[in-house]
């Protein structure tokens, strides 16, 4: 293998037919003279081309063709002739540059020799001690797709980070997201999935049946089972922009709210049955007076805030937190709510943490929104993204639709886990505002096999590489379900 041509940050190498390599794999270029080593990732191949070689494959096609003589060729010319015609040019990314002390850079201010270069390629446990690493909590999430061994990345790669888990139906998002939240869960972390297919709740079994190791850890939680909220407890901003965002009140009517809530908690009065009886009776103008009912039937149908009773509390983050020291995991069954409802409990849980993060009455909080492009409103979703490091909530996108995506989200991102896409719009989407060049993701992705994922970012130290994901010994439901079995 030899360095052919460098243009910008790509390297071009020949190779001939014993030079085996994939997409995706990393080679070290040494350079033997200044004693410096740069790396490198395929992400094509191609045959080497030339109209000469078009000619002479043409020419000895057709003399197969038409002649059954058998040439005779003692200096064994026609068996060097084939192993031109079948040389390749692997394409390269250039993602750094190691110095003689094996310390490494992603700063790359010099060029090999094509002559006095040595090519390597490296295993993962090479590229592992290359990041050099110094972390407490692993993630074992699959093999490397480069020689198959074990695969892990760090939650403390995802602590304080902002996650995208992209790629079409069926390729495996929801399944990493499954190994990414027993981990966290396992060390302890508190984390909250919206989960629109009913499916998460599959975590609390075994494939054989038995429970998980997560069991006691999980709370499955439905409006009007177990996620039913005190109107107290949720507060005025929390229920204002609930209305203003997810059920779209207008400003006059929202006025009239305000004043309505404030006059019942000065009446120490403040629940669902007084909310809706004040709206009823209230003096206000009849257009006003209507969107307001017309919301508190909403409201009232969604089953998510309780009628005040003396002894009732309502669900509480607080609360629960103090009862499970050691992790938690919320999981938010939305499966049988409407659209709008979905966006109701999204607002109303994402203000109340936002509230109790910022009085630091509740530890930071890991967000999965699966299937997010089904609820999120850019507005909203934009300022909870740019300031969220600040709250503590760290969020975890999940979706099919990168596109329904803001690209403020994408430019805040930290990592990406990326499945197969074959879209041509869905890939220029994510090649423009994602953390690696485009030339690299619309090369692979187009490629990757079923679970099969490139992750990008903090997690893999901004080296991109293809990880096969594991299966998981619990029950993760959200399988497509088959008539012809």
């Amino acid at each position: 293998m030899k360095i052919l041509s460098k243009n910008g940050d790509e390297i071009i190498l020949l190779a001939i037919t014993n030079d085996f390599a994939n997409k995706g794999d990393y080679f070290i270029i040494e350079d033997l003279n200044i004693n410096k080593k740069l790396l490198v990732q395929i992400y094509d191949e191609e045959y080497f081309s030339s109209q000469s070689l078009f000619d002479e494959i043409i020419k000895d096609e057709v003399i197969g063709k038409y002649s059954s003589e058998k040439i005779f060729d003692p200096l064994e010319i026609n068996n060097l002739s084939q192993i031109i015609k079948d040389v390749r040019l692997l394409r390269t990314k250039i993602r750094g540059s190691i110095d003689k002390y094996d310390n490494f850079t992603s700063d790359v201010d010099w060029v090999p020799s094509r002559i006095n270069s040595k090519i390597i390629k490296m295993s993962y446990s090479d590229i592992k001690s290359l990041i050099k690493k110094n972390m407490q909590y692993p993630i074992s999430i699959g093999k490397s797709a480069t020689d198959n061994q074990s695969f892990d990345i760090y939650a403390e790669d995802l602590d304080g980070k902002l996650n995208i888990i992209t790629g079409k139906k069926e390729t495996g998002k929801s399944h990493l997201s499954k190994i990414l939240l027993k981990y966290l869960i396992q060390y302890g972390a508190y984390v909250i999935v919206f989960d629109l297919n009913n499916e998460y709740s599959g975590l609390l079994l075994n494939n054989d049946g038995k429970p998980s190791s997560i069991n006691e850890k999980l709370l499955l939680l439905e409006p009007g089972k177990g996620l039913k909220f005190d109107l107290k407890y949720c507060g005025k901003p929390s229920i204002s922009n609930m209305l203003k965002n997810a059920l779209d009140m207008p400003a006059a009517s929202l006025r009239e709210f305000f004043r309505i809530w404030d006059s019942l908690e000065n009446k120490k009065s403040l629940g669902l049955d007084e909310l809706g009886h004040a709206f009823n009776t209230w003096n206000i103008n009849e257009l006003v007076r209507d969107a307001l009912l017309s919301r508190f039937h909403i409201i009232n149908s969604s089953l998510l805030f309780s009628i005040k009773y003396p002894n009732e509390k309502g669900f509480q983050f607080e609360e629960l937190i103090k009862m499970k020291r050691k992790g938690a995991g919320m999981i938010i069954n939305m499966g049988k709510s409407s659209p709008v409802i979905r966006r109701m409990i999204v607002e109303v849980i994402m203000n109340k943490l936002i509230d109790l993060l910022e009085k630091s009455l509740i530890p930071p909080i890991f967000i999965f929104a699966e299937e997010a492009h089904l609820y999120i409103r850019d507005t909203y979703w934009e300022d909870l993204i740019t300031r969220m490091r600040h709250f503590g909530i760290y969020t975890t996108f999940i979706t099919n639709q990168p596109d329904a995506l803001n690209d403020t989200i994408y430019r805040q991102v930290d990592n990406i886990f990326l499945f197969n896409f074959t879209n041509e719009s869905d890939l220029e989407k994510i090649s423009k505002v994602s953390l690696l060049d485009s030339s690299t993701i619309k090369s692979l992705v187009k490629t990757l096999s079923h679970r099969s994922c490139l992750s990008i970012g903090k997690v893999v130290s901004n080296l991109p590489m293809v990880v096969k994901i594991d299966p998981i010994n619990m029950v993760t439901l959200g399988e497509t379900k088959r008539f012809f079995k």
